[in-house]
């Protein structure tokens, strides 16, 4: 299923739809292509696991602009978190009812399609399910006192934390609730604890690693440990600075009815077929009810970690989500709905295997055709939202309008600048166009390397042969405050965008350009 998905999505063009994952395979290349590579440019609003995945890949440039070098891990993580499905389902739910979870989980078109770029979902995914499924061997292990097999599962779940804290800011509350639950069963079984004291120490230090030296690295690069919620590229500044002036706060802002009632219906969107994921909702909670009832299963209950979560950043963490079946009718953010895929996929299985048993008895007929029928339903739902377009493909081709548009008209620009003179650019927001021209990232100045990022800001003609100024960038603000030595060549408007203006410089010496 992802070499299918992959055949379509790269022929179709689809790897590059997402400014993020344009973003994010940026990120990764200049990581060693810029003026100052390193541990510097791994980023700082954005956590670095997924940048550091695709390193191996990222430095061939053809498949940096295709997009081939974010799609190998995203299609690598899909894979894992199949497999890492089945096995929980099978610690659930009989071989029948788990094939039926683990189908619904992997024809998911919004999740094949997401696998195929280099956004973190299919990362943060898989990290979900393994964290659940291993917390639930664990936990077992604690109450048979397997002592060898809880030492092994507690320094794996402790790396799977760290991977999950530098995936995702959601991966911080998963890795605290596994902690929460492994020391609380610890704790009812004093014996059991003394003898694993070493290996949950280890996971213990672990959890608490991956948040603190985050904080450490933004406090030493950024000069604020909570620069990533408050710095300029945080939520709460991209949402300041998208939203119009005088314009209301977006449903859900500071109202956390509204927020639940965005992210749930999100999610159903993500997970099925036009307003069937009303009755996966419904199911979901039932199963959700079921676990709770039952011993070891409570545990599976982890997979609803992630909406508390985003309910709290859509009320309080100025993260919006605009679908189309609500006000305001548009789409942004929709991909995180995807992080309920999981627990939408186990507990409405899981409530069909119970209402499976209790036909058994009153219903035979019903209970033997539930299985191959519930089979049925999850193909056609994969196929009908193929045929309408899954919904986070959809906010990709929508989003991706006038921004490709946008950066194709730059990039076509660039390449006819002379081979390697240095370019003033600002690269947070439009280094698709970089990607596009395929130039190194080291020929740009860009806020990346401060020093000669500052330097050039101070005197655009003098450190530059040509400069790229956005609209409201602060290129743009550089060349309002020293314009002398710039020649303006042309315009570039796009419907949708801020218009860039491109100068070149009358002062550098182009004899003296690498080449």
């Amino acid at each position: 299923m992802s070499f299918v998905a992959f055949v379509v999505c790269y022929t179709k063009g689809y790897l590059l739809l997402y400014g993020d994952a344009v973003a994010h395979m940026g990120i990764a290349r200049r990581i060693f292509d810029s003026r100052n590579p390193g541990l510097a440019q791994l980023g700082g609003v954005w956590l670095p696991l997924s940048h550091v995945l695709m390193l191996p890949f990222i430095g061939n440039m053809e498949w940096w602009q295709n997009g081939l070098a974010g799609a190998w891990p995203s299609l690598g993580c899909y894979i894992l978190s199949v497999i890492g499905m089945y096995r929980l389902a099978r610690r659930l739910m009989s071989p029948q009812w788990a094939l039926v979870a683990t189908m619904f989980y992997g024809l998911n078109p919004n999740l094949l399609y997401l696998a195929t770029t280099a956004m973190t979902e299919p990362l943060f995914l898989a990290e979900l399910i393994w964290l659940t499924l291993l917390t639930m061997e664990c936990v077992a292990a604690v109450r048979t006192a397997r002592v060898g097999q809880i030492a092994v599962r507690l320094v794996i779940l402790g790396v799977l934390i760290v991977a999950a804290v530098f995936t995702r800011y959601d991966g911080w509350m998963v890795g605290a609730a596994v902690w929460c639950v492994l020391t609380w069963e610890l704790a009812q079984r004093r014996d059991v604890w003394r003898r694993v004291a070493s290996p949950f120490v280890v996971f213990t230090l672990l959890a608490v690693a991956g948040p603190l030296s985050w904080l450490a690295y933004n406090q030493h690069y950024m000069h604020d440990a909570l620069d990533f919620m408050r710095g300029p590229y945080s939520a709460a500044a991209i949402e300041k600075k998208t939203s119009p002036p005088g314009s209301r706060h977006y449903r859900g802002w500071h109202n956390p009815g509204w927020a639940l009632l965005f992210y749930t219906r999100t999610a159903q969107v993500d997970a099925a077929f036009w307003e069937t994921g009303f009755a996966v909702m419904a199911a979901a909670v039932a199963g959700f009810v079921l676990a709770w009832k039952s011993g070891l299963a409570r545990v599976s209950t982890l997979l609803w970690v992630p909406l508390p979560f985003y309910v709290y950043s859509i009320a309080y963490g100025s993260v919006p989500i605009f679908i189309p079946q609500l006000w305001p009718h548009s789409y942004y953010n929709a991909r995180y709905g995807m992080s309920l895929l999981p627990a939408l996929v186990v507990f409405a299985v899981l409530a069909l295997q119970g209402l499976e048993r209790r036909w058994q008895t009153s219903l035979p007929a019903g209970a033997r055709l539930l299985q191959p029928v519930t089979i049925l339903l999850v193909v056609l739902s994969s196929i009908g939202m193929m045929y309408k377009i899954p919904l986070v493909l959809k906010e990709g081709q929508v989003n991706a309008v006038t921004r490709v548009a946008f950066e194709s008209s730059i990039a076509r620009e660039i390449r006819s600048f002379p081979a390697g003179v240095p370019i003033l650019m600002y690269n947070s927001e439009h280094i698709g166009a970089i990607q596009r021209a395929g130039i190194p990232l080291r020929q740009t100045l860009n806020e990346g390397d401060y020093d000669s990022w500052k330097a050039a800001l101070d005197a655009p003609a003098s450190k530059a042969a040509y400069v790229i100024a956005i609209a409201g960038d602060p290129v743009a603000q550089a060349v309002a405050a020293h314009p002398a030595g710039l020649t303006e060549l042309t315009v570039l408007c796009t419907t949708g965008q801020k218009c860039a203006r491109i100068y070149k410089s009358d002062l550098y010496s182009f004899s003296t350009a690498p080449r």
